[in-house]
Formats: structure tokens, C-alpha cells, sequence
């Protein structure tokens, strides 16, 4: 069950030649697929590429039509592998996932594959994730095509040129034998546009089609000598393949003037921003017209020294837009103007951050300073002195102005008791050392828990914590790891690793039964039945199957004393070996999308539903706020009463509780508060509930005019 259905959008997959597109980024990547006659297509989510996966997903039926295969990968390693099926036959085949801890996870393939080289056309589609938004380290794909020599491009942000980027790839694939990585940007996934549509082509070659005919070419295998031959091969054959096709179809775009004295060089995802800031600047009009001399490179490895070189005659100064760092395509071209003898001034990190998303004040400051330095006759009289009113407000200023607002749990999150029962845990025994995971259960390491000390990795919460295993340890470690990570590699790497180092440490699998961080999509332990995809495998049937002799299974995390009963157990059993926790619960946000839409419309049919509802007793609230700092969740906050006897606020839960009750749970674990109250709220009553309604208000109010007829009593007394 992912994040969203785009079953009504994936029907646009099936416009025909000549008709307009009209949609967004993600959606017109699929289409620019199969309009290019992909065979087949694997990938693993990961923002902000996920909704690629999502897609392909729901357009089931369109892939079959066409004899398209497509698979939700195990990993990007999986994916990456998959690509294989190019490389000896002359199948189209396309791999996505995310940047840069995707092609982390691929690189081996990644090498192997570059190494070999392809036949069919093989295109990876990074989603690249830089930038202060983002949720992973910050590291840049280049790197990767460097290092293997795969051809890197990265296209202007708007459809017609995604899409044409696309059609490019494939063929620079097929031109030069090598596999081609496609970066698209948050920008360029998202994006709203139009472009004309061609015809859905059948690959040539299906995956059938080449298992009837196998194929085998020992000098594509990556075994010595093979694998000195592709290293040649790379440089005296492929490089310059890639070259001329890169120059003979003009991938490359130039605009604005010809004769200018300055020119700016971009990265193709940089475009939309530079044309932003010159329109700021007042040399830019709203269609991209500029006076100003642009070089944009919709393929930034490898660069084509003849062009650069061609784009900086007569110029005196050019910048260069590279968002990140390293600085390789800065760096690259200073060797070119170098050794070509050229007196043009090159420059790019002097006047843009080194590191850091280049957003659209950053680079307006960037782009206005050089021009300033270099060009000022070209801006207007009022910009020609640094506009100090542009500059934004202060960081500074903002941290006194603006409260921080770290990461967090999803009202009503299963994951959240896990660690109050932690909290509690460490409450009787000290402090762990608590190694953490990527996944939602890493919101654990931000207030009100503070827990966890590392994250090495996707699944590599427990194999992090391995180094801890020490015979003369006075306590155990304790590891997180969530499902999606398990079945991606903590499997094998943390797992695995535990049971055959005999590891002492306490393994916590947090399993809310789908790839949750990532958009939900499922997995293979999730619980809800899949059309093309096999589920219902547990988790603790394959940790047994590693070897795994102490496992607990809670089957709902929201009862905190039996999470921290358990807990409390694997920290202090005599048994040795890995002690493996299997905490589960449905992801919350998975089950409103489910379950809402069906409860809205039973009330509207006329049918009975009863909806629980949680508050707090003002009168019985002492104030002490334990709920919260063991829960954290947003729909619980503080309340100022009108009683001028009460100075601290009382605990409050707002209209955004789905009713889970774990506020509630923790208060009783941690403090047995006896302020929280359940009330079910019916919809559409029957009868019966209207009697017993009536009963109970008559019965309430016999009780509240007894209390005052005594009250009144005492008080005349």
C-alpha cells in the first residue's frame, strides 16, 4: 500500500503521437519510458524518487500490455544487478532509486556493469536528494559516474526536456556501450508541464524472447584478462563514442548572447534557478530570454573540452554553477582553459557557497556578485551595489524568532511506545548504548527521546553496534532496526553477523508492516494481500531460520508494560547469543488511509460506527507532563486553566488523535496517571444507544443533584 494511488494519473501512459502530455516529473519519466520501448525496469524508493516506483506499480496492466517487467527490487544493489540483461542483449532496461545512499548500496553493481559493458541501451534513474530538505548525508552522485565511467546527465526542469533526456540516455547507452546515469533533482520529479506525446513502443526484445535465445560474450565478463581489456576499451572507445554523440546531438544547450564578456556555465538542473536570478537582476525576461551568455549542460560527464573551450572564446570571465562539493566540473575546466593557454577567468565557488542547496536567494547573491565583479555595465543602476534588502533575515534572528521544529513521530505512531518503554527501561537499569537505523525510528534520536548514538546505514543499525561485543561487558547493547532495512540488508549484514559472532546485544525490529519512511509501499512482511507481489512472510520466521535462539514477538506496541517487560528480559537473561525483539504494530498513517475513506463513507450511508476518542480530566490532572515526556505526540499539548488556584498547565489532547490510546498507556506505565479517560463516540446510533444515553444522563444527573443538595447541606452547617 504506497503513500498514494496513481491509478487515475498512470492512464496518461497510454496517450497516443501527437497528443499533450500534461503532468508532472515522475509521471513523465514512466511515460518517456515506454515511449522508448523499455523491456524492463527495477528500482527500490527512496524520496524523491519514490513516486517513480509508485507509478510503475499502478500502471500493472499498461507494462503488461506491452510486454514490459517490471519489479519492486530488493535493494539498489538488486536493482543496479538487474541491468545485466543489457548487457548482451539488445534489450532497453532502466534501474531508480535514491541519491547518494542508493548508489552507495549499488556501487558494486554499478562497477561490474560499467566494467562489462552494455549492448542494450541501461539507464539509472538517481533521484538526487541534496539540499537542506534533505534526509541523508551530504554527498553528490558525480562521484559515482567518475569513479565507474558511467555517462552522467542532467536535465533542464521541465518535461519537454526530461523526457528528451531520457530518449538521449538510452541512445548514448546503445552509441558507446555504457551505462548511463540520469540525476533528477526534487525539482525535476515534481515539476508541472506539457509536452507532445509519442506512441508506447514494445521493446524489441523482450526478457522472453532473450531466455529462448541465450546469448554469451566471455569477453563482456568482468574476470581477468576481460577486465584489463574494458579498462582500455573505456577510454579508447567508449569516452570518445560518448563525446560524439554528445556533441553530434546537441545535448548541450547554449542561450542568450554570443559576444558577451561573461558567460555563466550550469548544471542542466541548475537552469530554472539561473533564469530565476537574472530575471531578479532584470536580465532575464519571463520566457528564459537573456542577454547574458549561458552554457548549460544537460551532460556533465564527460564534459566536451571543444565546446567549453568554443562557449569561453572572447570572454574574460565565466562562472561556473555547481551546486555541492567537491567542485569537479570547476576543477575540470580549469584544466582545460589551463591547457589550452586561454586567459579566461574562471570562477564559481568564490561567489557561491562551496557546500549547500542553491536555492533562489543563494543564487541571486551569486550570480549578482559575479556580475558586479566582472560585468557591472550589464545590470541596471539599482543593483549594481549589493542589494542588502534581498539578503534575507539573519540565522540568528530567525532561532530567536522562530521555534525549532525537529523531526518527529506521526500522530498515533506505533514506534513511539517502543521507545518510552526504552526510556523506562533505562529509568531502572542506566544508560545503553544505543545504536540507531535509517527508517521513521530514527525520529528517536530528537526530543522527547534522545536515543540512539549512531546510524551507519540502512539496515545497519545492529551491525553497528557489533563492535560492543565484548566479553568483559558490564551491560548489553541495544540496536534498532526497522523492517523495511531488515529485508534490504540487515538480513544478512546485522542479523546474520550477530548470530555467527555470537553477538550478547539486544535486537529491536521495529515492524509497522510496510516500507514506511519511503511512501509505504510493501514488503515482503507485509500483512495485506499483494496482487503482484508475494507478502505475509514474518520476521521471525526468517530470524529463526538465521539461528536466532532468544525471540520475543510483540504483536502490539502500544502496550508499553509488555514492550518494557521485554526489554527489561533481553537486557538481563543469563542466556547468551543476540536476544532479538520483533515489535509490531501497523504504521498509522498507513492504516487512516485504509481505514478512514471506509468509515466516512458508513456514516454517510446510515450505518453505526463508533469511533473512540481520548481527553484528559482537568480536575484529575496534577500537571506533571510525564505523558509527555514519554510520548511526545503532537496531538497532545499543555492547557492554562481559568482556576486561580491552578497555576501549571494541564495536559490537553487536541482534534488531531486518531485514538490509539498510547498517551494514555505511557502515563499508566510510567506514573500510573488516572487522568486520561475513553469515551466512544457512535455515529448513527441505534436505538438501543439512544436509550442507554438517556440512562446514563438521567443516572449522571440523579448523582451530580445529590452531591449538591449535600454540598449545600454542609455549607449551611
Amino acid at each position: 500500500m504506497a503513500e498514494r494511488s496513481f491509478a487515475k494519473e498512470v492512464e496518461k501512459l497510454r496517450l497516443r503521437a501527437g497528443e499533450e502530455f500534461a503532468g508532472e516529473g515522475i509521471l513523465a519519466i514512466t511515460k518517456a519510458l515506454l515511449q522508448c520501448g523499455v523491456g524492463y525496469v527495477g528500482g527500490y524508493q527512496g524520496a524523491p524518487i519514490s513516486h517513480l516506483m509508485d507509478v510503475l506499480a499502478d500502471a500493472q496492466d499498461i507494462l503488461g500490455e506491452l510486454g514490459v517487467h517490471f519489479e519492486a527490487s530488493a535493494s539498489e544493489a538488486t536493482a543496479t544487478a538487474m541491468l545485466a540483461a543489457s548487457v548482451h542483449y539488445p534489450i532497453r532496461g532502466a534501474a531508480t532509486f535514491k541519491s547518494t545512499v542508493g548508489t552507495n548500496v549499488a556501487s558494486d553493481a554499478l562497477a561490474n556493469l560499467a566494467s562489462g559493458g552494455v549492448t542494450g541501451g541501461a539507464l539509472i534513474i538517481v533521484g538526487e536528494d541534496y539540499g537542506e530538505g534533505s534526509s541523508i548525508m551530504q554527498e553528490r552522485s558525480h562521484a559515482f559516474a567518475m569513479k565507474s565511467q558511467v555517462w552522467l546527465l542532467d536535465p533542464r526542469p521541465n518535461l519537454p526536456s526530461i523526457v528528451k533526456a531520457v530518449e538521449d540516455g538510452f541512445e548514448l547507452s546503445e552509441a558507446s556501450n555504457t551505462p548511463v546515469m540520469l540525476q533528477v533533482r526534487i525539482r525535476c520529479c515534481h515539476v508541472h508541464g506539457h509536452f507532445i506525446a509519442k506512441d508506447n513502443r514494445r521493446p524489441p526484445m523482450s526478457v522472453a524472447d532473450a531466455l529462448s535465445a541465450p546469448r554469451r560474450d566471455t569477453g563482456r565478463i568482468v574476470l581477468p584478462p576481460a577486465s584489463f581489456l574494458h579498462e582500455k576499451e573505456k577510454v579508447a572507445k567508449r569516452w570518445p563514442a560518448a563525446v560524439d554523440f554528445i556533441t553530434s546531438r546537441k545535448i548541450n544547450e547554449i542561450f542568450g548572447s554570443d559576444h558577451g564578456s561573461v558567460g555563466i556555465v550550469m548544471q542542466g538542473g541548475m537552469y530554472n534557478s539561473v533564469i530565476r536570478a537574472l530575471q531578479r537582476l532584470g536580465l532575464a525576461d519571463t520566457y528564459g530570454n537573456t542577454d547574458v551568455s549561458l552554457y548549460v549542460l544537460n551532460a556533465v560527464y564527460p564534459l566536451v573540452d571543444e565546446e567549453f573551450l568554443a562557449f569561453c572564446e572572447g570572454k574574460q570571465a565565466v562562472l561556473v554553477v555547481e551546486e555541492g562539493q567537491p567542485n569537479y566540473i570547476e576543477q575540470a575546466f580549469a584544466a582545460m582553459l589551463h591547457k589550452a593557454g586561454r586567459g579566461t577567468r574562471l570562477v564559481g565557488k568564490e561567489h557561491l557557497p562551496m557546500a549547500g542547496e542553491y536555492t533562489g536567494q543563494v543564487m541571486l547573491d551569486g550570480i549578482g556578485s559575479f556580475l558586479r565583479a566582472n560585468a557591472p555595465h550589464l545590470l541596471p543602476g539599482e543593483v549594481r551595489a549589493p542589494n542588502k534588502t534581498g539578503e534575507g533575515v539573519d540565522t540568528a534572528d530567525l532561532i530567536n524568532v522562530v521555534p525549532g521544529r525537529p523531526p518527529g513521530f506521526c500522530v498515533g505512531c506505533p514506534e513511539r511506545p517502543i521507545f518510552a518503554a526504552t526510556k523506562l527501561v533505562e529509568q531502572e537499569l542506566g544508560k545503553h548504548h544505543i545504536a540507531s537505523d535509517i527508517g521513521c525510528h530514527l525520529f528517536s534520536i530528537m526530543p522527547p527521546f534522545e536515543l540512539g548514538a549512531t546510524t551507519m546505514g540502512y539496515g545497519l543499525g545492529p551491525a553497528s553496534a557489533s563492535a560492543f561485543n565484548s566479553p568483559d561487558a558490564k551491560r548489553r547493547s541495544i540496536s534498532f532496526v526497522g523492517d523495511g532495512g531488515f529485508w534490504h540488508n540487515g538480513l544478512t549484514s546485522s542479523i546474520g553477523n550477530a548470530v555467527f559472532n555470537k553477538n550478547d546485544g539486544v535486537i529491536v525490529i521495529v515492524d509497522n508492516f510496510y516500507s514506511a519512511a519511503t511512501g509505504g509501499q510493501d514488503i515482503l512482511s507485509s500483512r495485506a494481500s499483494n496482487r503482484t507481489k508475494s507478502t505475509k512472510h514474518p520476521i521471525t520466521e526468517a530470524v529463526k531460520g538465521m539461528g536466532v535462539k532468544w525471540l520475543r514477538h510483540i504483536d502490539r506496541t502500544y502496550d508499553v508494560g509488555k514492550m518494557q517487560a521485554a526489554l527489561r528480559e533481553a537486557l538481563t537473561t543469563e542466556e547468551k547469543g543476540p536476544k532479538v525483539i520483533v515489535a509490531s504494530s501497523e504504521c498509522m498513517l498507513n492504516r487512516q488511509r485504509r481505514e478512514k475513506p471506509l468509515l466516512d463513507k458508513a456514516i454517510k450511508g446510515g450505518t453505526r460506527v463508533v469511533k473512540p476518542k481520548f481527553g484528559v480530566d482537568e480536575d484529575v490532572c496534577t500537571g506533571d507532563h510525564a505523558c509527555m515526556r514519554l510520548s511526545g505526540c503532537p496531538s497532545l499539548s499543555v492547557k492554562s486553566l481559568d482556576d486561580p488556584l491552578r497555576d501549571d498547565p494541564v495536559a490537553s489532547i487536541d482534534q488531531n488523535c486518531v485514538g490509539c490510546g498510547n498517551c494514555g498507556e505511557v502515563a499508566d506505565a510510567a506514573v500510573l496517571c488516572p487522568s486520561f479517560y475513553r469515551a466512544d463516540v457512535v455515529h448513527n446510533p441505534s436505538r438501543w444507544d439512544r436509550f442507554l444515553e438517556s440512562a446514563r444522563r438521567a443516572a449522571i444527573g440523579l448523582l451530580q443533584r445529590r452531591r449538591e443538595s449535600r454540598r449545600l447541606m454542609f455549607a449551611d452547617a
